[in-house]
């Protein structure tokens, strides 16, 4: 009977290791970020974040809640020392019974790559320090969707703060404030250890546009708070623009602004990847909300409509890397285009996974699409690490018992070393010009 239950026993533990191995247990949703008031002086700068603003450029946002508070940025690059200085502008809204602080946003430059610079804002408060990236490759991009104010929002960010990258990307939905406005402030001050230091360069999600019927037209909060370089990329709303760094050109779409043929966003793109040069920015990214490529059952179709309008364009100029958020879990597909693994196609990921109070999308269709390579329901962040202008590797890094646990990786070439620019050309020639 001892040799039986002993056998017994070994039979239970090879089976629970092997279960163990197979199916990963998600770690639960977890709650929402308490921020207890702090008295601060009224011309305090608060909600510190950086962003790119053009060529060797950076735009300094910052709020206070002193309306005659200036602009100013004083910086350099030593400690202490401010040999230069900038003048910005200022906004401010309303949204209800809610009135915003003073919003600065103040363009610093030009600047030298990959240097450290020391600055002040309004001639006031903490000294800040920030990283410019660098002029040429290698590049790392941080990746995170879907951020929220949990206590998984403050894992992932504790684990980005590991990470040695340049810029941050975000696929849209931020704050999760869903119309409760002091939720913006308490998402800036979460925030702004790590994007006043990196520039942190966003798009729209539906999370972003609070809009209320007569009152208000949607992203007033999120269009005054977090302003990209829409401008400087010939774009005419803030909701859509494009960057360049390092040998690679960014591209942010708005998955909920007008996007059809005849829509300003659509004219925009097509102008502005007829400027893209692949022999000086040899690779194409593209971000935006709700994916294309999505084999969960959460938001199922949700950006198909898009799709079905932008693919064809974005797959004649040879996107190399389409990253998303939305889908509350994590998805990495082949290269893909009309729904098949195509080798001239871009690698869609889905990574809407930062941290959101709403929890994980833990469904997924069966059986798995052919085009779909990796995917899982858990919260964590990408990095994406262009090392020259043929090669890249990706990693996708799970939240796991609050350590960042490498659970997907792999190396990506660019189309711009491939044949498929070339044999693109003339697709991509027909779709700028027609009208």
């Amino acid at each position: 009977m001892g040799s039986k239950l002993v056998f017994t026993l070994c039979l239970f533990f090879i089976a629970s290791a092997v279960t163990a191995a197979a199916d990963y247990v998600r770690s639960r949703p977890r709650k929402k970020l308490e921020f207890p008031w702090s008295s601060k002086p009224a011309s305090f700068p608060q909600q510190v974040h950086i962003s790119l603003a053009g060529n060797n450029h950076m735009r300094i946002s910052w709020i206070t809640d002193d309306k005659s508070a200036p602009s100013v940025i004083k910086y350099g690059t030593s400690l202490g020392r401010y040999g230069s200085t900038a003048q910005g502008e200022s906004t401010s809204y309303s949204y209800l019974f809610y009135d915003s602080g003073k919003i600065h946003h103040t363009v610093i430059g030009p600047l030298e790559p990959d240097t450290i610079y020391f600055y002040q804002c309004g001639n006031q408060g903490p000294e800040f320090q920030l990283k410019t990236p660098p002029a040429k490759f290698p590049v790392t991009f941080a990746v995170v969707g879907d951020l929220g104010q949990t206590g998984w929002t403050k894992s992932t960010l504790d684990h980005i703060r590991l990470c040695e990258y340049d810029v941050h990307l975000l696929p849209g939905d931020l704050s999760y404030a869903d119309y409760v406005q002091p939720r913006w402030d308490t998402f800036g001050e979460l925030v702004q250890p790590l994007a006043s230091a990196r520039p942190w360069m966003v798009t729209e999600g539906n999370h972003e546009k609070e809009r209320i019927l007569l009152f208000n037209d949607g992203f007033e909060s999120y269009n005054a708070r977090w302003k990209m370089p829409f401008k400087e990329s010939g774009s005419s709303s803030n909701l859509f623009y494009s960057f360049e760094v390092a040998g690679t050109h960014v591209i942010m779409l708005g998955s909920y602004t007008d996007y059809d043929i005849f829509s300003d966003q659509y004219n925009w793109l097509k102008d502005d990847l007829s400027k893209v040069d692949r022999d000086k920015t040899p690779w194409l990214l593209v971000l935006f909300h709700a994916p294309w490529y999505n084999s969960n059952e959460a938001h199922q179709g949700e950006g198909d409509k898009m799709m079905m309008v932008m693919e064809p364009l974005l797959h004649a100029a040879s996107v190399d890397i389409v990253l998303a958020g939305h889908v509350h879990a994590y998805e990495r597909s082949k290269r893909v285009h009309k729904r098949k693994p195509d080798p001239c196609g871009a690698v869609h990921i889905t990574i809407g996974d930062g941290g959101n109070e709403e929890g994980l999308a833990r469904k997924y269709k069966n059986p798995q699409p052919e085009w779909s390579v990796f995917r899982e329901a858990s919260f964590g962040h990408g990095e994406l690490r262009i090392v020259n202008s043929t090669h890249a590797i990706w990693s996708w890094h799970r939240n796991e018992d609050d350590e960042p646990v490498k659970t997907d990786e792999v190396w990506i070439t660019s189309l711009a070393s491939s044949g498929c620019i070339s044999e693109k050309s003339d697709e991509l020639r027909r779709i700028l010009r027609a009208s």
